[in-house]
């Protein structure tokens, strides 16, 4: 379980009385948020630790996609 990290006063006054694309504007560049410019970016090694497990989430996957089709 990863640690949680707890807004300070100063940032909950920077998000006051913001809503919608203002309020998003700002959580971005508090969070130094950066586009996903290729699907690279996501890749990741060590995700799945067998094959096995890769082939368990693929199946879930499918299933799902059909399932949400209807």
């Amino acid at each position: 379980m990863g640690v949680m990290r707890m807004s300070s006063s100063a940032e909950f006054a920077r998000q006051e009385g913001l809503e919608g694309p203002a309020l998003l504007e700002v959580l971005l560049c508090e969070k130094d948020v950066q586009p996903i410019r290729s699907v690279n970016d996501l890749a990741c090694e060590g995700i799945f630790d067998t094959d096995q497990e890769l082939d368990e989430f693929l199946t879930w996957v499918t299933a799902e996609r059909r399932a949400n089709l209807a």
